[in-house]
């Protein structure tokens, strides 16, 4: 399904901010949801259950005295408990003290249950966004398919030099006369090194049983698959399906030849020649200098315009079994938090640039743009954000997740919680940090080129 024929003039600010509700309602509802459940099995009483903040404009009580409500401000959520005083999960002395004098209604709080019930009631709401990423990466990688072996020819992609002999379908056994290894060798990638550099290539294909040899395009010619949210190439209008085929007049027909020439203009405004849907059109832009991983753990900066390129084919793809893709799922997962971990600690030692840290303004664009590309690319864009959310609330600062922890932490080792007076000072520090980093991301949404 493709969202964007259904958006009849994307990009405007309503529909940016639509889905950009959507995707964190989704998060946060799984989140406090994760506080929510594990709270109740372990005994702990929640007296309210919020989508948003601020005044309510939808509630019911349930059987278990829970209110569930939905408020007007849907930019985040929350579970409150008994004993707590609010939304941040402070201690309601007053209501701790009435508890006090019943056991079994002191047990039911947040701050008189056991160690174990309230870290695990804590825990929950980062492992629930870590499962979600999981399932949603694992189910797109299971309706999407992976790559079929041997290497088949999927839809052709439309390039300008019209139609080829190659046709979806072809199990290719060789280009150019080299044999094809299988797609998931290691010999894959330096296979796809070597064939050879021209506009036209030779296939030798098994078509229906038959084997013949077919003329095809260059595997990888410009063909832009992907535009990047927030960049040059989104603001100068480039979409995907557009082939560039010259470069400041010079004929290209390989996507490998763009960085080099994007790279060499050193920030100069470009004049490419693009293709689409048979018209060209002259766009010109000017790079943007992005810090970009070095595959080597750090980062360094490069002159970039924002698009992605691909095959001119798709690969023919197969259903994987349901391990493989919830394999698939945890490890795409797990990237998500290396990486995100690897670039906080280069953007904290000065290492790149602050502006790659993103507020409220940058999320709704790339909600926006990813809900342009497909329904696919939206729902692995809430997969991302949900495993950020999550790795986000286990950082050790009072308000958060992680606070609490390390708060239950030292109450492990010391045998007594802090004292309440602390708390209060450590939960207000808390809130300053993470308002003012959500501050320092807001100016960088508006301020950073």
């Amino acid at each position: 399904m493709d969202i964007s024929a259904v958006i009849p003039a994307f990009g405007g600010f309503a529909w940016t901010i639509f889905f950009f509700v959507v995707a964190l309602s989704v998060i946060v509802a799984i989140h406090e949801y994760g506080h929510y459940i594990v709270g109740r099995w372990s005994g702990i009483q929640a007296d309210v259950f919020s989508i948003g903040f601020g005044p309510v404009i939808w509630s019911r009580m349930d059987k278990r005295g829970t209110r569930w409500q939905i408020a007007a401000l849907p930019f985040g959520g929350y579970v409150k408990f008994a004993g707590d005083a609010n939304a941040a999960s402070g201690k309601d002395v007053d209501a701790m003290e009435d508890a006090a004098a019943d056991p079994a209604a002191l047990r039911r709080t947040m701050h008189g249950a056991p160690l174990w019930a309230r870290a695990a009631t804590v825990s929950a709401g980062p492992v629930f966004n870590f499962a979600l990423s999981i399932i949603v990466f694992a189910a797109v990688i299971f309706f999407t398919g992976v790559p079929r072996d041997p290497l088949t020819v999927g839809e052709i992609k439309p390039l300008p030099a019209g139609a080829y002999e190659l046709r979806e379908g072809d199990i290719v056994r060789e280009i150019e006369g080299q044999a094809v290894p299988s797609i998931n060798s290691e010999d894959y990638a330096a296979f796809v090194e070597t064939i050879p550099e021209k506009p036209q290539l030779e296939y030798l294909v098994d078509r229906d049983g038959d084997v013949m040899t077919v003329t095809g395009p260059y595997m990888f010619p410009p063909l832009v698959t992907r535009v990047v949210p927030r960049s040059a190439g989104l603001a100068a209008g480039f979409e995907a399906g557009d082939v560039i085929t010259s470069i400041n007049g010079a004929p290209v027909f390989r996507f490998g030849q763009l960085p080099e020439v994007i790279e060499n203009a050193d920030g100069a405004p470009v004049q490419l020649t693009v293709w689409r849907a048979g018209a060209e059109m002259q766009i010109e832009l000017s790079p943007k200098l992005v810090d970009e991983p070095d595959g080597q753990g750090g980062f360094e900066k490069k002159w970039r315009i924002g698009l992605g390129g691909g095959q001119a084919f798709e690969m023919g793809r197969e259903a994987p079994a349901p391990l493989q893709a919830l394999s698939g799922g945890y490890e795409r997962m797990i990237g998500v938090i290396t990486g995100s971990i690897n670039g906080l600690g280069h953007l904290i030692t000065g290492a790149i640039s602050s502006c790659n840290l993103s507020g409220p303004i940058g999320i709704a664009q790339v909600a926006g743009t990813t809900a342009s590309h497909g329904l696919s690319d939206f729902i692995w864009f809430i997969a991302v954000l949900s495993t950020a959310v999550g790795l986000l609330n286990l950082f050790p600062i009072p308000a958060l997740d992680g606070g609490h922890l390390v708060f239950y932490a030292y109450e492990a080792v010391t045998g007594k919680p802090p004292s309440d007076g602390a708390l209060r000072v450590l939960m207000a520090v808390g809130l300053t940090l993470v308002l003012s980093l959500m501050l320092f991301a807001l100016g960088n949404d508006i301020f950073c080129p």
